[in-house]
């Protein structure tokens, strides 16, 4: 009789362990899916083969062209909130989606001023495998040519890293159809896209606006592969 009921015991906290464990693994994965950031709320749809149709001024792609998810960015080379993404959040969705070819980059120009408008001509101006680094560094040295009396020094200086000389970099700031070409590119994207801040995003034709932290970002990419 005793051994019957030690018996017994024995499986009753063998069943009692094994819902225990369950319980804890189910918990463990329900805190997991929890702790994962939530995608952040869209701020419409656009027609994205309109969206991807081609502009005044030929689309720079980050990546590779194959990639499963676009993020199209309208961006000011003057907007604080687009350096920070560009210097801080950026790097970290390249090393981790760009770079892995899950997703390409489309820097595309809304300037907010003569001086953004004019960053971006130097960039457009520079040969193409030079546009990406040469945007990166007027991002990380923004404060310094954006906010100074006379921003000519300052971006001559940058510039000159990208391979111009004064007289390319002058050319470059006189070429009126490149600024044309500028600012009709800001111009399709308020007009045709509802882009009225910057950094808006585009990603697979999905708005989001305003700048995304590398989380938010990665949880929207996460969701479309």
């Amino acid at each position: 009789m005793n051994e019957l009921l030690t018996r017994r015991k024995m499986l009753t906290l063998a069943a009692v362990s094994t819902a225990a464990i369950a319980m804890a693994a189910g918990d463990q994965a329900w805190s997991q899916e929890a702790a994962k950031p939530a995608a952040p709320q869209p701020a419409g749809k656009v027609d994205e083969a309109k969206l991807m149709a081609a502009g005044s001024l030929k689309d720079m792609v980050l990546g590779k062209p194959e990639a499963p998810v676009t993020i199209v960015e309208y961006a000011s080379m003057t907007c604080p909130h687009c350096a920070h993404f560009a210097t801080t959040t950026l790097p970290a969705i390249k090393e981790k989606y760009i770079d892995t070819g899950k997703a390409k980059l489309i820097l595309r120009e809304f300037p907010f001023d003569p001086r953004a408008a004019a960053a971006f001509m130097l960039a457009r101006c520079a040969p193409e495998e030079r546009y990406y680094p040469l945007v990166e560094v007027l991002f990380k040295q923004q404060e310094q040519w954006a906010g100074a009396a006379n921003a000519e020094e300052p971006l001559l200086q940058i510039s000159k890293l990208a391979g111009f000389t004064q007289e390319s970099f002058k050319a470059c700031l006189t070429n009126q159809k490149l600024l044309d070409d500028v600012n009709a590119v800001r111009e399709r994207g308020a007009s045709e896209f509802g882009v009225n801040a910057t950094p808006t995003f585009f990603i697979n034709g999905t708005k989001y606006s305003g700048a995304l932290s590398v989380d938010e970002m990665s949880a929207v990419i996460d969701g479309l592969l």
